[in-house]
């Protein structure tokens, strides 16, 4: 943005300074001559330059010099204005030109630049915290931004890599089975629209592109539920639901898509056969709550901590008849995060993992 160009804020202050003293000289000075001379002739309060050597000799008192030595200290207040004015002024204002230097150097793309400016507490030094909290979140953000589109740049490849081959083998051998062809091109296709689908899932849900409504998130899950007892009987997974009711606030698809994330995720990646899994949903004095648990091997902490973010996969629990797409917890943090609630992974003592689900209760 383009600006006139102006006056300095350090320039201003000194010149503020500058006035406020000169002027309290002049309110002292009118009280001097108020109460002390204010019965002697106007003539001799003016200054005059031929009295101004007299100031300084030590007999040379009263009205005839007063004038003279008022506005000798009114020029040196005036100059001791201006100079302590513009020391002072520098000094209070350093902590802001540090300021003003750490943001242009994040505007050019330093993002990893920071203030930290020393001294106690004040509002300099909060403003700059919070430039440092903001620069720092804004650096973890892009950072990961950049970190999912790479991934999913890599994932993207992938599915279209498989089905160049495969078109290429079939373009060289024109006796190739075509239904096992079709059948494994429809199978990539699948899986590239499914990718595709969750991180448009995905960036609707960081971007809070959504409507806030009334639900029972009990009724979701038993939904979520109940469309993957196939899958689970399939698998020969048990899957039991304690759904109380749990009155919150959002949307009703995006968190429909996190439940049946969680509940997906609980069923596949499970014990071979036998395994069970346990949604319940609660309401609190301070919220409302979704756990999903599920049996399993036992997983490491470092793992379960990681298993939230983009493409990242638990390689000791990914099974290899649907190794998904890795962005089931993924979107599931994101929406979690869109309704102002909190995710939590524990892995449990038995093996298998639990996952917390916290979220405001609807205002009455």
């Amino acid at each position: 943005m383009q600006r006139t160009p102006g006056l300095s804020v350090r320039l201003k202050l000194t010149l503020s300074y500058a006035a406020f003293l000169v002027l309290a000289g002049v309110l002292l000075l009118g009280v001097v001559w108020i109460f002390l001379l204010r019965d002697v002739r106007l003539r001799f309060l003016v200054p005059n330059l031929d009295n101004l050597p007299r100031i300084i000799e030590p007999a040379s008192f009263g009205p005839a010099v007063f004038g003279t030595a008022a506005a000798a200290v009114m020029a040196f207040l005036l100059v001791f204005g201006l100079v302590g004015g513009w020391v002072l002024a520098g000094r209070m204002l350093a902590p802001l030109n540090r300021i003003t230097e750490a943001t242009r150097a994040v505007a050019r793309g330093s993002l990893s630049h920071r203030i930290r400016l020393p001294g106690r507490s004040d509002e300099f030094r909060d403003l700059a915290d919070a430039f440092d909290a903001m620069v720092a979140q804004l650096d973890a953000h892009v950072a990961e931004q950049r970190r999912f589109a790479a991934n999913a740049s890599h994932e993207l490849r992938t599915p279209l890599a498989i089905t160049q081959t495969l078109l290429d083998v079939a373009r060289k051998d024109p006796d190739h089975d075509t239904g096992l062809l079709v059948d494994r091109l429809h199978a990539v296709n699948a899986r590239a629209i499914d990718l595709t689908e969750a991180l448009l899932v995905l960036s609707r849900a960081d971007q809070r592109s959504f409507d806030d409504e009334p639900l029972d998130l009990s009724l979701v899950a038993e939904e979520a539920v109940e469309t993957l007892l196939p899958l689970a009987d399939e698998r020969g997974v048990t899957v039991t639901a304690d759904a109380a009711a749990a009155p919150t606030t959002g949307s009703p698809a995006l968190l429909l898509q996190l439940t049946t994330n969680l509940v997906h995720n609980a069923i596949v990646h499970n014990l071979p056969a036998h395994g069970s899994v346990q949604v319940v949903t609660r309401a609190e004095p301070d919220g409302v709550t979704l756990t999903v648990e599920n049996t399993g091997d036992r997983l490491a902490p470092d793992l379960v901590s990681t298993l939230t973010e983009p493409f990242q996969r638990g390689t000791e629990r990914v099974r290899a008849d649907h190794p998904g797409v890795g962005l089931g917890l993924a979107i599931a943090r994101s929406i979690c995060d869109a309704h102002g609630g909190t995710l939590t992974l524990v892995p449990l003592a038995a093996g298998g993992l639990g996952v917390a689900v916290r979220l405001p209760a609807r205002a009455a």
